[in-house]
């Protein structure tokens, strides 16, 4: 079998064996998965496998893809977050006194 020279791509733009015209992805198809955690097998060289497993850290939050325009950072989550902490505060000592 003869093998062939690869062909390198332009920076920015992918090689012609790699057509996905007429192809349709399907968005969020692993979403929930990945939410779940996920494992990451690596093959080395010499027939070793690494596997990694990758879960949310503790505390941590995934945002919505619309929710993540407005809040794009930590701090903006935060700060939104705190804006409604005394609301609900005040809420539940209302309950509690009519209960």
């Amino acid at each position: 079998m003869k093998k062939r020279k690869l062909e390198k791509a332009p920076i920015g733009e992918m090689l012609p064996e790699y057509d996905f015209s007429g192809k349709k992805g399907v968005r969020g198809k692993y979403y929930r998965a990945y939410r779940g955690g996920h494992t990451v097998r690596i093959h080395k060289a010499n027939g070793a496998m690494l596997v990694r497993y990758f879960t949310l850290e503790d505390g941590a939050v995934m945002l919505e893809p619309d929710v993540k325009k407005l809040f794009p950072d930590s701090r903006s989550v935060n700060k939104a977050l705190r804006t409604l902490m005394p609301r609900r505060q005040s809420r539940q000592r209302t309950n509690h006194k009519t209960r």
